[in-house]
């Protein structure tokens, strides 16, 4: 019986430890991901900026970096949020 205890606490700070590491994952903040861009017509890398708008849905809030464009925040109309 006191044997089990120590298990049972395990077993809650690695249940802790995975929904910490998802929500880290794939939460709100700044996330790698592939877009076609509508100007040039080419794949591109984007850095979006996530944010929560509703309980549970995610919104792309602004692009911070894109592959076509070197480094620097981008000096385009940004019309590839549309098609994250």
């Amino acid at each position: 019986m006191n044997g089990i205890l120590p298990l049972e606490i395990l077993g809650v700070l690695i249940c802790w430890a995975v929904v910490a590491r998802a929500i880290w994952q794939w939460g709100p903040g700044l996330r790698s991901r592939s877009v076609s861009c509508p100007e040039k017509r080419l794949g591109a890398k984007v850095l979006a900026d996530q944010r929560e708008g509703d309980f549970g849905c995610f919104r792309v809030a602004d692009v911070k970096a894109c592959s076509l464009l070197g480094n620097g925040p981008p000096a385009c109309s940004k019309g590839c949020m549309a098609r994250l």
